[in-house]
């Protein structure tokens, strides 16, 4: 039975595996391993009290290679009725006074047959299926305590918490977000460098239905992302710069409202936001080495980038399927799951992909945040004959999917 405390969990408990963070890449991580070697013991340590991921009002988009995951990990079935497939992808560029968008690229398309390339879910969602998930395998959870600093030995790494109580394991992964404090403490250097901008997260209900269509308006300031979710509701991810962002949360309701609806439009009828918004300052970072001895990154604690192709979410799903074919797999052989060299092969697998990424965003985020005549026409131009080759767009479709380059057995549906 999964524990809820960390007095429960015991000091001097030791496990095969402690995750510290509990979002999704250190959720599906523990899951997966769990689910594919039983005999392998995994706790998740995370900082946020219980019951703090219910109160999650943001959404993500999930490619379809992690919904095959999830639906690989007993998970997707009960995400499916909360879930929006993207049928429809639209691109514009223009400026937030121009009275017209013109429409330069649409992408739409499938996986596969009968398989949206895309789905919209809340976190809460997701979080909970996971969640739901690892108490079945018998994940211990310790929640509401963070891991204060650790040291690794040659046949264990010992994990101490705030509240004195200490773990040991033979491999620790940091899951715990691009600010990672395990990082930090593993003298693992990173490569960041700050957009000066900000990301605005909200969710907006409108009058009419917006049928599975996703938009992206490239504006001056950055991308404004329109993605649906159930229901007469959209997602919304703006980007501005970080003063004008800051300014624009401090807004009383009726000017953000009015200055989202500039940006919004009216083809959805009248707009109305629903809960709170907020806004997170946007950068690069990737950090120089993805493991130690009997130490992993995953997921944001391994790479942070721009939300502008929106794919974070699913580079830490791969991460997550990566580490745990690469674990599950050296169990399997008898080679010991914490040492360096099993788990170069996951540093290995990951780096290019990540770092691939992190230039692609970082380079459509210069490319398009910004009123550059010249750059305007360029790359409106290239947006025009993206639209017209369909062996292009095919390509864009694969990526969206997350399913270019090699992929994690997980991620294609297959077990470990």
């Amino acid at each position: 039975m999964a524990d809820s405390t960390v007095s429960e969990a015991g000091s001097g408990k030791r496990f095969d595996m402690v995750i510290a963070g509990a979002g999704y890449v250190g959720l599906a991580t523990a899951v997966s391993i769990r689910q594919a070697r039983p005999n392998l013991s995994v706790a998740i340590v995370d900082a946020a009290p219980a019951g703090v991921w219910e109160r999650d009002g943001r959404a993500s988009a999930i490619a379809a290679a992690a919904c095959r995951m999830l639906g690989r990990l007993d998970c997707w079935e009960e995400i499916a009725p909360e879930a929006q497939p993207i049928t429809e992808m639209i691109i514009t560029d223009s400026r937030t006074s121009d009275p017209v968008r013109p429409v330069f690229l649409t992408f739409g398309g499938e996986a596969a047959p009968g398989e949206p390339f895309a789905h919209m879910v809340l976190n809460r969602v997701l979080n909970g299926a996971l969640r739901r998930r690892a108490t079945e395998l018998g994940i211990d959870m310790i929640e509401g305590v963070a891991v204060e600093s650790f040291e690794t030995g040659s046949g264990f790494a010992t994990v101490h918490l705030a509240d004195g109580i200490s773990l040991e394991t033979r491999l620790l992964v940091a899951a715990d977000g691009v600010r990672s404090r395990l990082r930090d403490m593993a003298g693992i250097k990173t490569l960041h460098w700050d957009y000066g901008q900000s990301g605005i997260v909200c969710t907006v209900a409108h009058e009419r239905p917006h049928n599975g269509r996703a938009e992206e308006h490239f504006l001056p300031a950055g991308p404004f992302a329109i993605l649906p979710l159930k229901g007469n509701r959209s997602s919304i991810v703006w980007t501005e710069r970080t003063a004008d962002a800051e300014r624009l949360v401090a807004e009383d309701e009726i000017v953000f409202e009015h200055e989202l609806e500039l940006r919004f439009g009216l083809k959805l009828g009248e707009i109305r936001v629903e809960g709170p918004r907020r806004a997170w300052p946007l950068g690069l970072t990737l950090a120089r080495d993805y493991v130690a001895p009997r130490f992993a990154l995953a997921g944001d604690a391994a790479h942070g980038i721009h939300p502008i192709a929106g794919q974070g979410l699913n580079l830490g799903f791969k991460d997550a399927a990566a580490l745990a074919q690469v674990v599950v797999e050296a169990d399997r052989l008898g080679e010991e799951i914490g040492a360096l060299d099993v788990l170069r092969r996951y540093e290995r697998w990951r780096r290019f992909d990540t770092v691939q990424m992190g230039v692609t965003t970082d380079v459509l985020n210069r490319m398009f945040s910004n009123d550059f005549g010249p750059m305007r026409a360029i790359r409106d131009i290239g947006l025009g004959l993206v639209d017209r080759l369909p062996s292009m767009k095919g390509y864009f479709i694969k990526q969206a999917s997350g399913l270019g380059g090699p992929t994690p057995r997980l991620l294609q549906g297959d077990a470990i």
